[in-house]
């Protein structure tokens, strides 16, 4: 597909990364009528650790009262090579009231090398028909392949313009992710050059507490992202010891029980006038030990107290 030709200002606007760019139709309405237009979801990652297939981490997640789920690609093939069917993934989101938001790939779709970036293509647009089947519109973007060497910010640009001409045609959106440990793309100027410099009118962010903190990104920027260009938000905390360089994902708490400063980040997710999907995403060992049904609905309480507490 031929990328669009259009300005610098114009491709600015078109992906979102001027305030006053016009909302793209990617986000789904909320289930229910509040003060705010955030949606709930939970990304599996948070309860990887209990060993449930998909259909059931699904009907749990449904029963704590999330209005959607972000899976995981690899959870998904499990569930195929044992016998399921995308048709029943479907049906079983569909009959709980549960929206499939994303899923979390890792085409290593950003990498140098031509022939290994073709392959990531073939990939991607494996996933993307996958996801579509089951109504799931957005798949994570992260760096895989650059989180340590040297890329060139430009042409990585020309490559997140590739995958959103796939998934233009696929139905399915990629959503840049900034990763906190990437020696590359770890901070949120980074992943904004990127996507505006990608020319694309799908171009968007995929933005996490703890990876803009680990990355050393201020949370201010996010005053500079137009809500076009954001239609999820991972969701989760991290605490005061250790510093900021020896944090890992294992560290990630409950959002609201670390440092993070929600008074901020709330107000300028609010302040995009837009539905945004608060993904909580955690990958804390000790919330695996606990029972799942637990872990759910305080998860669930958490993002609601620290939206609640900070929007007027």
């Amino acid at each position: 597909m031929i990328k669009k030709q259009i300005n610098r200002r114009d491709m600015l606007k078109s992906s979102g990364l001027l305030l006053g760019a016009i909302s793209l139709t990617h986000c789904s309405p909320s289930k229910r009528t509040a003060s705010h237009q955030f949606r709930f979801c939970l990304n599996t990652s948070t309860i990887r650790g209990h060993n449930l297939d998909l259909p059931e981490e699904m009907k749990l997640t449904a029963a704590a009262g999330y209005d959607g789920i972000e899976i995981w690609m690899r959870e998904l093939n499990v569930y195929l090579e044992k016998g399921g069917s995308l048709e029943e993934i479907k049906h079983a989101a569909q009959d709980l009231g549960l929206t499939i938001e994303s899923a979390i790939a890792f085409p290593r779709w950003i990498v140098n090398d031509d022939a290994e970036r073709q392959q990531a293509l073939e990939q991607i647009k494996v996933e993307m028909d996958m996801l579509r089947q089951i109504n799931c519109f957005r798949i994570a973007a992260p760096p895989v392949g650059a989180t340590t060497g040297s890329l060139d910010l430009r042409a990585a640009a020309d490559r997140y313009a590739a995958i959103l001409d796939i998934g233009n045609e696929m139905g399915v959106l990629p959503q840049l992710e900034v990763w906190g440990f990437s020696a590359n793309v770890h901070t949120i100027g980074q992943a904004f050059y990127i996507a505006a410099e990608s020319g694309h009118t799908d171009a968007c962010l995929l933005l996490d507490v703890y990876h803009l903190y680990r990355g050393g990104s201020p949370f201010n920027a996010l005053q500079l992202l137009d809500g076009a260009a954001l239609h999820m938000f991972h969701m989760n905390d991290y605490p005061e010891i250790p510093p900021r360089d020896q944090l890992k994902d294992s560290h990630r708490v409950y959002p609201g029980d670390g440092v993070a400063p929600f008074a901020d980040i709330i107000r300028f997710l609010h302040a995009k006038g837009k539905p945004i999907v608060l993904s909580l995403e955690l990958f804390n060992k000790d919330l695996w030990a606990q029972e799942v049904g637990t872990v759910l609905e305080t998860g669930l309480a958490k993002m609601r107290t620290v939206v609640s507490d900070h929007i007027s």
